[in-house]
């Protein structure tokens, strides 16, 4: 293939971008800080002198798949070693202390930390032997509306990371080793760039955080999550907010209060819960009891009219019983939730979990997430049976050859469920169109524009 020709660009990026939004995110802004600085961007490894892989670490699946990506950029070096140059950027470089990855791979030519990312350019611009490993041990950097970001979503999608880093420490998770302390961006920051989103064709807004429950917490003044989404509910245009990664013990009334009231705000709350026994609660520092999550559910759906909540669960945690286990089990079928997850249990080196005693086996944790899931299959296919005939608003994300293919305001893109409208080959993706639903799956619904 013919190589790209133009006006001597800085250089010319292939971009892997591995892991979830909030990493997505990282890989918007290098892209933005490369395009404004004279780099130019390819879909095709082949036309690219620069190899560039934004990693995630969070879980062993997840190092794994980075392990793979990176091991693909060497091959790819190598066919030409003088020309082509390997940059490996994100979590990974964070969580590997003790740089086993630099060792495994000797063929990168830089890897950087989350607290280079606004610095990408000036680091490519002149690659040298001796900046080949840049880590901050704590990472401080969180980007706002002043730095180039450039959107790698569909045009009508924008996340807005409002905040990065976490002070829950959990004690499964390493997220806080990797991402730093909790720090968030002032309100005046978000709100810009929410302007600058909807003015570039942006109708659905993702709100995330590793914790947006405590946003504002780390700052002086006094601006919270609440505060937030009023101030953006008042910008204008036809949007939708959906709300990210909150956490049960940060769920205070006054915003369960503000969600209800807030017009462009979704009735969707994705909120991990890891689990509901109470002695695992504990162990786990989630720093909230089984009374106290069952009363918060109360209080959303009582809140908040046709609330759907997407939450995750974690089975094989040390010390999970089976009496544990079936106390998850039942409290999954009696909430019914409209979105769910399960995770098997690995320990994280360097997490207290890790070092727990009681330690369950992969085989069983794995077992129990897939019982949970089946169980889920179940509930997913009831409630979307009662949905038939219902009207809904839908998304429309994309069309294709046999009709369009968008969501109700329960479903985040690429996450959850999908509604197919059929044979609709005319709609405009990012519109919102209200339908009836004609037909349901277990994680797909049919529908057809109301006439």
């Amino acid at each position: 293939m013919e190589k790209i020709k133009d006006e001597n660009p800085q250089g010319i990026v292939y971009v892997v971008s591995l892991g979830c939004p909030k990493n997505l995110v990282d890989t918007e802004v290098m892209t933005g800080v490369l395009v404004t600085n004279g780099f130019f961007l390819t879909m095709d490894p082949e036309q690219a002198d620069i190899y560039l892989i934004n990693t995630c670490a969070f879980i062993p699946s997840a190092r794994s798949e980075a392990s793979e990506a990176v091991k693909e950029a060497e091959i790819w070096k190598a066919e030409a070693p003088d020309e082509r140059k390997v940059i490996i950027a994100g979590c990974l470089i964070q969580w590997d202390k003790l740089e086993t990855y630099r060792e495994k791979f000797p063929a990168v030519d830089i890897w950087m930390g989350v607290d280079q990312v606004p610095n990408i350019a000036n680091l490519l611009k002149d690659i040298k032997p001796s900046l080949k490993y840049l880590r901050n041990e704590t990472p401080t950097f969180i980007y706002d509306e002043t730095i180039p970001r450039l959107q790698l979503t569909l045009p009508h999608i924008a996340y807005l990371k409002i905040a990065d880093g976490c002070d829950n420490r959990c004690s499964y998770c390493a997220i806080p080793d990797i991402r730093g302390d909790m720090r968030s961006r002032s309100l005046q920051s978000v709100i810009s760039e929410a302007e600058s989103a909807l003015r570039n064709g942006a109708t659905e807004l993702l709100i995330m955080a590793q914790d947006i429950t405590t946003f504002g917490d780390d700052r002086d003044d006094n601006e919270d999550l609440s505060a937030l989404l009023l101030k953006m509910d008042k910008l204008k245009g036809k949007f939708w907010i959906r709300l990210l990664y909150t956490h049960p013990a940060h769920f205070p009334q006054k915003l369960i209060d503000t969600i209800a009231k807030c017009k462009h705000v979704l009735p969707y709350v994705d909120m991990p819960m890891q689990h509901i026994s109470g002695k695992l609660l504990d162990s786990m520092h989630r720093h909230i009891s089984e009374a106290d999550t069952r009363d918060l559910l109360t209080r959303l759906r009582k809140g908040i009219p046709n609330l759907a909540i997407r939450t995750t669960f974690i089975t094989g945690l040390p010390g999970e019983t089976e009496e544990d286990f079936k106390m998850l089990k039942d409290f999954i079928i009696e909430q019914e939730f409209e979105r769910l997850g399960v995770f098997a249990y690995s320990p994280e080196p360097g997490t207290p979990a890790a070092s727990f005693d009681n330690q369950v086996s992969n085989e069983i944790a794995e077992g129990r997430a897939v019982e949970l899931m089946e169980i889920q299959a179940k509930i997913s296919l009831k409630k979307n049976k009662l949905l038939v005939g219902r009207e809904f608003d839908v998304i429309v994300d994309f069309i294709e050859k046999f009709g369009a293919v968008g969501r109700t305001y329960m479903d985040t893109p690429e996450i959850d469920n999908l509604v197919v409208i059929p044979d609709e080959l005319d709609l405009s993706p990012g519109q919102v169109y209200k339908t009836i639903i004609t037909d349901a799956d277990t994680y797909e619904l049919t529908a057809k524009l109301k006439s």
